[in-house]
This record gives structure tokens, C-alpha cells and sequence, in this order.
């Protein structure tokens, strides 16, 4: 059975929900198939701890991290239609922090921002957001079809398994945005993977992004289990945060971890600053005084303040150094000894996907005329602190945006 719609969007996360928002503002009529029982399922998941909307701070500095995750921006070197970085930033200043806020708050959703600058629903959670923003597409005339899985393309049209049996859909436009691969039994396996590469796009395999990493502690590390670590600076390449982390069973967990993660998970060398608010100099005085009838480690809790930062000290950093000088640049510089990234199934995000030769600066794919990708399907990778969200609603937008347009333009020619 063959349905003809006017347009189509694949997946209902932020990205696809936005798509379908700029579709409908501009008059479309859209159905959005959505494979799991209820929309957004990752994103609510990601409001339980607090949904983190976006970061307040200058469109021009927010889509500069994020554009970071981009391809290199060599427009010389670029084949025509390259997604560069330069293309990556314009479309999240298009709709930075700012719009990102305005229409929350035109969902009637109240916000806040942390001393950090992250921004959040003063409630705190994802649900209030996601029902006002169902409620304004469903007045705009969309229709949600949960438990729509797709299944590939079918000569001209989509096809897919429903509650109903198989069903193909030819639509005028199509975005897809079903996500990436992390988090897969709430929604994002990558199932489209092998359907988009033998149309002739070109998908990145996909890899861990913004996530913890496996440590094999010894016994000694063990009472330290769910411990939060503070008050210390994480750098690697040229990555750095001073977040919390925390010590997990099976590793290194936190925000922290997670923005230089990418870096790490990348081959460069992790460094933990144990007191980064105290020079080598001052801390090299600060151990030269007599240990006395202490123990290594009491007499090191002394100096560093913290049984964590000791613990760490003692897990990572022997055979500690004789010198005042030596140990207090161990201590400046302590390596952060992992043993590679968690699963990508227990990853925030993932990066990889569809890869930028394969995208219009419209995010059209070229192998696929009339057809759009968004948010984490594209081949881009964001920190954590709100510029994943952010860019996933901006890239949904745009790609909605640009389908509007392909069906303005169909409609006129057939007039």
C-alpha cells in the first residue's frame, strides 16, 4: 500500500521535530514517523538529570565549539557541496542560544541559567517542553505515527513496518533525523546505515562522543566507588575542563571527562592537575616541610586537602618522585591512565554519520534528491553543555527550512 503526503519526517527527536515545526510554519503538511511507542525518548531521558537546552552565551562563540566538530573548513580544497566548518557554524548561528531561548519560552517554558552559563527549564525536566511542542505541531496540522519504523527505500517511495503491516509513503520532501548510535534501545541504532550507503552516501562509522572510559582500578580504589572528584583540571590535546568527574566501578565518569573526551578518545594523553589553582613552585614548598611520623598518605592529605585527590595520586602517579620539585610536578601533571572509551550504547552521543561530500549546504543529499538529513545522522561532534541539544534543533530547522523551499518551488512550477 502506497500513500503520497506532502512532506515526511523520519524520527521524532529535536531534530526531526523541528524539521517538522519549520515545515508546518511555512504551510506544509506533515507526517512524521516516529519507530518507537512515544516521541523524543532520548530526550526526555536526558531531562531526568535536568535538560540542558543550550548555553548562554555570543551565537558567534557557542556555533565556534560546535563548528570545531565539523570538517575541516578548506573551502579551496572542498568538493563542490562540501558541509565545511565555515557552513556547520552559519547554520548554528542562524539559530544560536538566544533564538534557542526565545522559543522555549514561546512554548511557555520559563528558564534559567546556571553560573555556567547552561541553560534550563526552571522545572528542570523535558516533558512540560515536549507537550507544548507537540500540542504547537498538531495545531499546525502535523501527524505523528508512533511505531512506524522505516525500513529502506522502495523504488521511489519510503517503506515501512507499521501496526497496520508494511506501508510505503512517497512524500514531495523528506527529512530524516533518527539520530546516531548511541543510546540504541531508546531509538538510535543506525539502522538507516546500510539503506544510505547502498543509495550511494557516504556514512562515517560511528564512535563514542561525550563518554566515560574504562579504568581498571586496584582493590585500593574501591571504597572510593560513586566518589565525585572536584576541584581539579582535566586536559587533553587541546581540550581542558575543570568540572566534576567521578569515580565509577568500571571507570571515569562527568562532565568533565565528557568535554575532553573526544581528545582522549582520539589517542592523546589525558592529564589530570590535582590543584590547579596552586603553582609548582608553591606546592614544591609545600611538600619540602617535614613529613614527621606520618603515613605517605596522611602526610599527602595534608598537602593536597582531599583523600580523593591523594587516592588518584597514589593510583596513577607511582613510583612517586623523592624531590619536593618532582612530586609536585607529578602532582601538577598526573597521567591520566584509561583504558579506552566506554561502549558507544553508554555514550551521550555519537560522532560519525553522514558525511559532508554527501550534503548540500541545504543539507540535501545528493545521491537523494528531495531528500534531508539532520542533527546526529550528520558526521559532526558537539560537547556536552547544551551545544548538542542546540545544534540538533538548528540543523532540524534548517533542513526543514530547506524542504519547505523545494516544495514552494514544486508547487509554483506546477502551476
Amino acid at each position: 500500500m502506497t500513500e503520497k503526503v506532502p512532506a515526511l519526517v523520519i524520527g521524532a527527536g529535536p531534530a526531526g521535530l523541528m524539521a517538522a515545526e519549520a515545515l508546518g510554519a511555512a504551510g506544509h503538511r506533515v507526517v512524521i514517523a516516529e519507530a518507537m511507542p512515544s516521541p523524543a525518548r532520548k530526550f526526555l531521558m536526558a531531562g531526568k538529570s535536568g535538560l540542558n537546552l543550550t548555553k548562554d552565551e555570543p551565537a558567534g562563540v557557542f556555533a565556534a565549539r560546535v563548528a570545531g566538530g565539523a570538517a575541516p573548513a578548506s573551502l579551496r580544497d572542498a568538493p563542490p557541496g562540501y558541509l565545511n566548518e565555515e557552513e556547520l557554524r552559519s547554520i548554528v548561528e542562524g539559530f544560536g542560544p538566544a533564538d534557542v531561548m526565545d522559543w522555549a519560552r514561546g512554548l511557555g517554558i520559563a528558564l534559567f541559567a546556571g553560573s555556567t552559563g547552561r541553560v534550563f527549564p526552571v522545572g528542570m525536566k523535558a516533558s512540560p517542553l515536549l507537550r507544548a511542542w507537540l500540542a504547537r505541531l498538531a495545531s499546525q496540522g502535523a501527524e505523528l505515527r508512533v511505531r512506524w519504523r522505516w525500513t529502506g527505500f522502495a523504488d521511489e517511495g519510503l517503506a515501512f513496518d507499521t501496526p497496520e503491516g508494511s506501508r510505503v509513503l512517497r512524500a514531495g520532501a523528506t527529512v530524516l533525523a533518527l539520530g546516531g548510535a548511541s543510546w540504541p534501545r531508546l531509538g538510535s541504532d543506525a539502522a538507516w546505515v546500510p539503506w544510505l550507503r547502498a543509495a550511494g552516501v557516504a556514512v562515517a562509522p560511528f564512535r563514542p562522543a561525550n563518554m566515560g572510559f574504562r579504568v581498571g582500578w586496584s582493590a585500593a580504589m574501591a571504597p572510593l566507588q560513586g566518589t565525585a572528584v572536584k576541584g581539579t583540571r582535566l586536559s587533553a590535546g587541546p581540550l581542558e575542563s575543570r568540572g566534576e568527574w567521578v569515580v565509577t566501578a568500571t571507570g571515569i565518569e562527568g562532565g568533565a571527562v565528557y568535554e575532553i573526551s573526544a581528545a582522549l578518545r582520539d589517542g592523546a594523553a589525558g592529564v589530570v592537575d590535582l590543584v590547579p589553582d596552586l603553582d609548582a613552585r608553591a606546592l614544591a614548598q609545600r611538600l619540602a616541610r617535614p613529613r614527621g611520623k606520618l603515613s605517605v598518605g596522611n602526610w599527602l592529605r595534608r598537602a593536597l586537602g582531599d583523600p580523593v585527590k591523594v587516592a588518584l595520586l597514589l593510583e596513577w602517579g607511582r613510583t612517586l618522585p623523592d624531590s619536593p620539585a618532582a612530586l609536585a610536578a607529578r602532582i601538577k601533571a598526573l597521567p591520566l591512565r584509561h583504558a579506552g572509551p566506554m561502549p558507544i550504547e553508554r555514550a551521550i552521543s555519537s560522532a560519525g554519520g553522514i558525511e559532508a561530500g554527501a550534503l548540500s549546504p541545504e543539507l540535501e543529499l545528493s545521491a537523494r534528491p528531495g531528500i534531508f538529513a539532520a542533527g546526529e545522522m550528520l558526521d559532526w561532534e558537539a560537547p556536552t553543555g547544551g551545544y548538542l541539544l542546540t545544534t540538533c534543533l538548528a540543523t532540524g530547522r534548517h533542513a526543514g527550512r530547506a524542504a519547505a523551499r523545494r516544495l514552494d518551488h514544486e508547487l509554483s512550477a506546477a502551476r
